[in-house]
């Protein structure tokens, strides 16, 4: 039996699991009928795994690092060392949150169905291209010498195009569902977003690391392309963007807008209506905690384990060895939890729930400062993406629905998924200055500072005052819940 096939059928068990998680997730009867329900499921799983795979081809780029990491410029330093990384990194995160200026009104204008389309065909078309370039580079194409000299100013730019058409993904998912889904029922919903999360990290990480392994660099870009071509036809197919445009009728979903029958606001009347909404800012102030910490973790735990190696021996530990998998559970259990919880035990609050989670993010990053160097150091960062990922779910997924309201929710989650990315945009660039700098021999070894642990130091510090700032303003939300202009049927 070949071995990637015997890497790759745990993949199906995991989809198998989850798939048994999502249909038995505890649900909050609302009236809905079995061809309603039948026909929701249709239209948001093409549309969560369009999701998925669109942070397969937006975290891929870390997957590569490792390949490009080990080929070595003249100068002895690898062609996309720890700076690199963070430049290249920080470049698409910026992008990505300004998008939100643009992508928001965009999508509360034409739909989440036009976002999710546009968004897949311009992620697979950059994913494409930066396959092209880096099968040049590793087989001496035509362009090879440009391109081995010009690195970090071609893959900032492609990097920083494809995260332009990766930012309609979070929009467009937002968007379409906030009109299917009720209030009382959006906890699970964000449980939902955050196993969707969850399975495109699992798909970039170890899916990704597999295609490294058997295939080649080339082909951690050209297979996320091929997925999101696959699943732009079947969006195209079965996404609507609300019920009555799948033939059935509409509801009132208890959000913001709910009741509100007035002309739309134009999108600098909605951008102002939010930007002075004290409920809107507060989240986006946690959701910039979270992106700064779920990013600290994700991208740089790996680079931590493998460049320490020699010292601390984590390269092949469990843990790294099964990343994109622990990640995965980790989102899952974060997820249903977070949801769970909102809708059952705080009655559709969404702030306690963060709170909890900040609360548990608080105390392992001060723990972590502390056992950064030792074995328990991946289970502990698990743990922790489990909190911020449920955070995440609870806050972008579902909040931004409840008070931005299905009508000016495109904008309401930009302006929270802006400052999500706002966050990893400061966390890039602050690691690309403090974490110690990447060196090979010239037999391609990593040398220098940042193979002593002592060095990495400032990866666990840093998180803390973010988890601190983040707990405050969850506490601040504790009691908020949208107030429809109407009675919720």
């Amino acid at each position: 039996m070949p071995q990637w096939f015997l890497d790759f059928y745990p993949v199906l068990i995991l989809l198998a699991v989850v798939g048994i998680i999502m249909f038995r997730l505890p649900s909050v009867d609302v009236g809905h009928d079995k061809a309603y329900l039948s026909r929701r499921i249709t239209n948001w799983l093409p549309l969560g795994l369009t999701y998925a795979f669109l942070y397969m081809g937006r975290y891929n780029l870390k997957v590569s690092k490792y390949a490009f990491g080990e080929m070595a410029n003249v100068d002895g330093t690898p062609l996309m060392g720890n700076a690199d990384f963070g430049y290249i990194f920080g470049v698409g995160t910026f992008v990505y949150g300004l998008s939100f200026l643009i992508n928001g009104p965009l999508t509360d204008r034409m739909g989440g169905r036009f976002s999710i389309l546009t968004g897949a065909l311009g992620a697979l078309i950059l994913n494409a291209i930066m396959g092209l370039a880096s099968l040049s580079l590793m087989h001496h194409g035509p362009l090879h010498e440009y391109l081995a000299q010009n690195f970090v100013l071609v893959f900032s730019v492609l990097y920083g195009a494809n995260m332009y058409f990766q930012s309609f993904g979070a929009v467009a998912i937002v968007k379409v569902n906030a009109p299917w889904f009720h209030v009382r029922e959006r906890g699970v919903f964000g449980a939902i977003f955050g196993i969707l999360i969850s399975l495109g990290i699992y798909f970039a990480f170890d899916i990704g690391g597999m295609v490294l392994k058997n295939f080649g660099l080339e082909w951690v870009f050209f297979v996320p392309a091929i997925m999101l071509a696959i699943f732009w036809v079947l969006d195209f197919m079965m996404v609507r963007n609300t019920p009555e445009e799948a033939g059935l009728g509409s509801f009132n979903t208890g959000d913001a807008t709910s009741g509100d029958e007035g002309p739309p606001l134009g999108a600098i009347a909605v951008f102002k209506k939010m930007l002075t909404n004290p409920i809107i800012l507060t989240i986006a102030g946690v959701e910039f905690c979270s992106g700064f910490l779920r990013q600290a973790i994700m991208q740089w735990y790996g680079s931590f384990a493998k460049q320490t190696d020699a010292v601390l021996g984590l390269k092949h530990s469990f843990v790294n060895e099964n990343w994109g998998m622990l990640l995965c559970i980790a989102g899952i259990t974060g997820g249903v939890f977070a949801g769970t919880i909102s809708d059952h035990l705080f009655q559709s609050r969404r702030g306690p729930v963060a709170g909890v989670l900040y609360g548990i993010m608080l105390v392992c990053s001060i723990v972590l400062a502390f056992t950064y160097t030792t074995p328990i150091v991946g289970f502990l960062v698990i743990f922790m993406s489990m909190a911020v990922i449920g955070v995440h779910g609870m806050l972008s997924g579902t909040a931004s629905m409840d008070f931005g309201g299905s009508k000016n929710v495109g904008i309401a989650v930009g302006i929270i998924d802006g400052f999500v990315y706002l966050g990893t945009f400061v966390m890039s660039i602050t690691y690309s200055i403090v974490l110690p700098k990447m060196q090979l021999n010239d037999a391609g070894d990593l040398i220098g500072p940042a193979t002593d642990p002592a060095n990495w130091k400032a990866w666990p510090l840093a998180m803390i005052p973010l988890a601190a700032i983040g707990l405050i303003l969850a506490t601040r939300l504790w009691n908020a819940k949208p107030k429809p202009k109407t009675k919720s049927a």
